[in-house]
């Protein structure tokens, strides 16, 4: 009776090591570190008209996605007004409608490229194959104004914009229920409609093209400036001491964490569906995006480490982070390749899913 009662402890002891590690795993990082949210995209069973109104039955049927929240999540106040969209696809676009409530709309830049987020404007992020490279951005503010731009990488990374880039057969067109840059009314909302190209995405014309269960990540930002009225015209709030522009507010569907965008493995999840629109479509998690935090907090560690020794870890022991865990119902091993200016951290799960990330963020996947 005695073992037994010693092998009770022990598992006990063990279960409640197990408990401590997985609620230490992520300490500190915890923001970085939420799943993201998810969404279905179905097909269009109807050709759609880029005008800036869901008029097609299929924009109808699809569905809405949730509210947007403030770019930290809970860590700060909801929005001051709703945004929302709705998703569809075809063989050859992307489209996307995204619905502003504003009582003041307002853009005065009315000319392509030029950088329309120091106004108010509502902002897409693409990545395709979900590496957290070579992902594109579009911006629209209540003009139609479009700027649009690819990144080889996020510039934390060292990342380069290209704004001489353009999505070729990209069309997007704007609705206003209200009167744009008149103070004088109350408005309503505005609305962008979207037709982004597959084929678009792309610098060198290879793209990647969805078909049913393809998984992308993809995010959205509304970028939003606190007012004063001067001579009749909308002009950003100053600080008085200082003279500068108020922060903006950034709302967002999948929240970032942290107040910046260019944080591709916190943008959310998409899945194209081939179901057609209004037909119900369960969106299940898949095991690799659970089990890609793992990577993303050795990633984030190294950068803290780095910081304060001028050198990254060499060890997993250093970071305090362990060699095996389970999660999604997989167990998994972590190594940790690295010396003092590189390094590359790979994730075997028992199913035979491989992960790879290194110091530049790139990440990888593949099978045994």
């Amino acid at each position: 009776m005695q073992w037994r009662n010693r092998i009770v402890f022990l598992l006990i002891g063990l279960s409640f090591a197990y408990t401590s590690i997985a609620q230490n795993t992520f300490r500190g990082n915890e923001h970085l570190l939420t799943l993201p949210k998810s969404y279905v995209i179905q097909r269009s069973t109807e050709e759609i008209t880029v005008d800036g109104k869901p008029i097609e039955n299929a924009w109808d049927r699809a569905q809405w996605s949730a509210d947007f929240v403030d770019i930290e999540g809970d860590l700060k106040p909801a929005p001051l007004f709703r945004t929302r969209f709705k998703m569809l696809w075809d063989k050859d676009n992307l489209y996307v409608y995204v619905e502003l409530e504003e009582p003041n709309i307002w853009a005065y830049y009315d000319k392509h490229d030029m950088v329309v987020f120091h106004e108010n404007d509502i902002e897409l992020f693409i990545d395709p194959d979900r590496d957290t490279y070579n992902y594109y951005e579009f911006e629209e503010n209540a003009q139609n104004t479009l700027f649009d731009l690819v990144l080889n990488k996020p510039y934390r990374n060292g990342g380069k914009p290209d704004i001489k880039w353009n999505a070729e057969g990209f069309e997007s067109a704007v609705y206003t229920k209200g009167t744009l840059n008149n103070p004088n009314d109350k408005d309503e909302m505005w609305s962008v409609e979207m037709k982004v190209p597959f084929s678009s995405l792309s610098t060198n014309g290879e793209f990647v093209q969805p078909e049913d269960g393809s998984l992308w990540k993809l995010n959205f930002s509304r970028v939003q400036w606190q007012t004063d009225l001067v001579d009749g015209k909308y002009v950003k709030k100053k600080n008085q001491e200082t003279g500068r522009d108020l922060p903006e507010n950034n709302w967002v569907w999948s929240p970032q964490g942290v107040i910046n965008m260019h944080y591709p493995e916190r943008w959310g999840l998409v899945m194209f569906s081939e179901k057609p629109d209004g037909k119900k479509v369960d969106f299940n998690l898949p095991a690799d995006e659970v089990l890609r935090k793992y990577l993303w907090e050795i990633y984030y560690r190294q950068q803290q480490f780095r910081k304060a020794h001028e050198r990254y870890a060499t060890s997993l022991t250093e970071l305090n982070i362990a060699e095996s865990g389970e999660d999604a119902g997989q167990s998994f091993q972590l190594n940790l390749k690295a010396d003092s200016t590189a390094y590359q951290v790979t994730l075997t799960a028992q199913n035979g899913l491989i992960l790879v990330i290194d110091q530049e963020g790139l990440i990888l996947q593949a099978t045994k």
